[in-house]
């Protein structure tokens, strides 16, 4: 599943939140610190995590549980920090954070649980609070102990109507990783330094209600108490992209579609930046079809050049409508030509085996589209098809979740604890949160790895894969599916002790199908230009915050 996402099956990246928390925490006087401790586990094999952490002096320890694969290794996390750093507080915060709070604060190693979408602000409030001895019953979204170990409960109030006060500054950040001298510990994952990638926001929330979605409407209404989405106007966005601009040549990928908020939105925004000259390359985002004259429009505002990103999740119609995407396959097909006729110099497309209403001959005809779809465009043109398992969970807080049976979804986790636990197995099959009435495990399984041949198979008689890398591909996929039926088998085995001995003979072979299992990984990499090639641009940025002061 991570040969569709920047980083790896570790997924060792941290959300984006972190750097608009910091910066209000600094322009507020307090030093903070981002330390990636997955990605220096990933480094070296020397690295000792406990050792790092004993070395890090704080009052606050802040823990991001934002996405669900991070729900072991997060509270693994706190209990080291609370071996070491007994009487510092340790905080919890993220979408799932906010799902489970309840069940996190009744954890020994955790104090602190930030709920919501926009906690810049109430963080502030509780370090102000906590550097003065006061009480935290007035912190908005906190749930929290107090020295005597009783839980509160705050209201979550704070829900900001829009992002205009949010510090989204990667200045922040670089001034941070200076003076900590930790390069390595503030990357958002593993291999940033050499090929960055940026993000700016345009939302918070969403209006679109796919059913397995946690970012969904619905969900943000449960999790976050967001009755609509909070966006960044126009105009502060393109001053986000001017100033990444100003330190780094690097992508940036434009979070949320840019029309959500209506075409007078998309174009304002494009307007300012034109008016800026925004030279690097930008990544957007589409929720449905665009039209040609929405292409031509980002192919004249970005000198860098302008990439899409859109998801389906399905060629069938009858289960895309049933999650909540409306357009018709008609509508994806006038899209490709339209965006590569108008200076698209790269369109990814993502679909997903184990949907609502998916059985196997419907999500295999999603990988057999892509012979119509790449028919539609030249041969040349950066087109890339990709087709994954809607993999590990179901989002806490989505439709599907809330109300598995009526999508027609079993689910073998409800609370963290199970989620937690499905993550101690050794292959990805067994890790799946559910089960459908129309796929069972072992179909979700078994389906990716016939959709992955056969969109490689499709591929290369389109002429985009050549032989060596069409057979590389296929070997590795039947490899890691061969993989999956050792590890079952080894599961059969009654005796712990050689079970155990059996399952860990098969890490060599699991570390080599990490990466590029399904996919080619590389080709979600973007041209970028590495962090010390970056290094005068970075400096001269620097400098220019300085005199804005």
């Amino acid at each position: 599943m991570s040969d569709v996402i920047p980083s790896s099956p570790v997924f060792e990246m941290y959300p984006v939140g972190f750097m608009t928390i910091s910066s209000h925490l600094e322009a507020a006087g307090y030093r903070t610190r981002i330390c990636n401790i997955a990605v220096q586990m990933l480094s070296s094999e020397k690295f000792d995590a406990e050792r790092k952490i004993a070395s890090i002096d704080s009052d606050v320890y802040a823990i991001d549980l934002h996405w669900m694969p991070h729900a072991h290794g997060a509270i693994e996390l706190a209990r080291i920090v609370k071996k070491y750093h007994p009487d510092s507080k340790v905080e919890f915060g993220g979408f799932t954070s906010s799902y489970f709070h309840q069940e996190l604060i009744q954890r020994p190693e955790i104090d602190l649980v930030m709920r919501g979408d926009t906690t810049e602000v109430p963080t502030v409030m509780m370090m102000d609070a906590l550097s003065k001895g006061k009480d935290l019953s007035d912190i908005p979204n906190l749930t929290w102990k107090d020295d005597s170990g009783r839980i509160h409960e705050n209201p979550l109030t704070y829900v900001a109507e829009d992002l205009d006060d949010i510090l989204f500054d990667y200045g922040t950040m670089i001034k941070c990783t200076m003076r900590n001298l930790d390069v390595k510990g503030a990357l958002p994952w593993y291999g940033w330094d050499k090929l960055p990638l940026t993000s700016a926001f345009t939302v918070r929330g969403c209006s679109i209600n796919c059913a397995e979605c946690g970012g969904s409407h619905h969900a943000n209404g449960k999790v976050a108490c967001r009755k609509h989405p909070a966006f960044r106007s126009p105009e502060k966005l393109a001053g986000d992209l001017d100033r990444i601009q100003s330190y780094l040549n690097t992508p940036i990928f434009i979070v949320g579609d840019l029309r959500q908020a209506g075409p007078d939105y998309a174009m304002r925004f494009l307007e300012e930046c034109r008016a800026r000259r925004i030279r690097n390359h930008v990544i957007i985002e589409l929720f449905n079809g665009a039209t040609a004259d929405y292409f031509h429009e980002l192919d004249r505002t970005f000198e860098g050049g302008y990439t899409i990103e859109f998801s389906p999740d399905s060629h069938d119609e009858k289960v895309r409508s049933a999650l909540g995407k409306g357009y018709t396959n008609e509508a994806i097909e006038k899209t490709l030509p339209a965006a590569f006729a108008n200076g698209c110099q790269r369109f990814d497309m993502f679909y997903m085996n184990g949907l609502p209403f998916q059985d196997r001959e419907s999500a295999m005809s999603s990988a057999r589209a892509s012979r119509k779809l790449w028919s539609l465009v030249g041969r040349d043109d950066g087109l890339f098809i990709y087709n994954a398992p809607f993999a590990p969970f179901v989002d806490p807080g989505s439709r599907v979740f809330e109300e598995p049976e009526k999508w027609g979804y079993t689910l073998r986790a409800r609370t963290l604890e199970d989620h937690r636990r499905l993550l101690d197995n050794p292959s990805w099959k067994h890790v799946l949160s559910y089960e459908t009435k129309w796929m069972t495990r072992d179909d979700v399984a078994e389906i990716s790895y016939d959709a992955a041949i056969e969109l490689a198979t499709i591929e290369h008689q389109a002429g985009r894969l050549d032989d060596a890398v069409f057979e590389d591909r296929c070997r590795r996929t039947e490899f890691a599916r061969d993989l999956m039926h050792r590890v079952d088998e080894i599961m059969l085995i009654q005796d712990p002790e050689e079970r155990e001995a059996r399952l860990w003979e098969t890490k060599d072979d699991g570390m080599r199908m990490m990466n590029s299992t399904i996919a080619n990984k590389n080709d979600l990499d973007w041209k970028a230009s590495s962090i010390i090639a970056n290094t005068p641009r970075v400096a001269l940025g620097l400098a220019k915050s300085y005199l804005r002061r």
